[in-house]
């Protein structure tokens, strides 16, 4: 009996391990507010990585989801992001997926999508949004960056 559960928790610690980003340069990811539609509880994130194009300083922005499942069984999801760098007159989106969450279990935060932007004095606002595959798009969850924060 000790054995097999040494045995467990030895497997779940070596599935841990594997599962940890490999990326020593990720940049952190930052979380904005939450909305929701039925189960699913959304969150929108963002990260910023610096990066160069010749001797101009850019930002690898990148949008990130985080997907919370309140219900009892599990749920195939899709969502997508947009990114806003002129204070949400325009959008463009930067990525769609697809993925499924058990029930009660959270997702992510999960690479939605990215883009690579000039460093300039606004801040890039993304916002996604998700919904059980033939249900309804929640409402918008958004998190802001400034492209060249120190």
């Amino acid at each position: 009996m000790i054995f097999k559960r040494a045995t467990t928790l030895l497997g779940a610690a070596a599935l841990t391990m594997l599962l940890l980003p490999a990326d020593a340069h990720a940049a952190g990811i930052t979380c904005g507010g939450s909305t929701s539609v039925g189960p699913l509880g959304i969150n929108g994130c963002i990260s910023a990585q610096r990066g160069s194009l010749g001797d101009l300083p850019t930002r690898d922005i990148s949008a990130h989801i985080k997907v919370h499942n309140t219900g009892k069984r599990a749920l195939n999801i899709e969502y997508e992001a947009y990114a806003s760098a002129d204070n949400g007159d325009s959008w463009a989106r930067v990525g769609t997926g697809r993925n499924s969450v058990g029930a009660g279990q959270t997702l992510g935060p999960v690479e939605v999508g990215s883009t690579t932007r000039v460093c300039a004095p606004q801040r890039v606002v993304i916002r996604v949004h998700a919904r059980a595959v033939g249900g309804a798009w929640s409402n918008w969850s958004s998190a802001a960056t400034k492209q060249c924060q120190t």
